[in-house]
């Protein structure tokens, strides 16, 4: 697996907050991005979202193995 190192300033606002994020890796990005998605559309509604998001990945690495053979 290939190592990322993610160098970025997150400034999230809504109407009674703000955050601010500075992730170093995938992982810290992740749980940023997740958390804000549920704060935005709810615990369901994210979830629904990338249970899709895995789903066309899975089908993305199926296609690549099944054009490999």
């Amino acid at each position: 697996m290939t190592t990322v190192s993610i160098d970025a300033d997150i400034k999230a606002k809504w109407q009674d907050g703000h955050s601010s994020y500075s992730p170093g890796t995938t992982e810290e990005l992740a749980i940023i991005g997740i958390d804000l998605l549920v704060r935005d559309l709810g615990a369901d509604a994210a979830q629904s979202f990338i249970e899709q998001v895995f789903e066309k990945h899975l089908a993305d690495q199926k296609n690549a193995e099944a054009a490999r053979t």
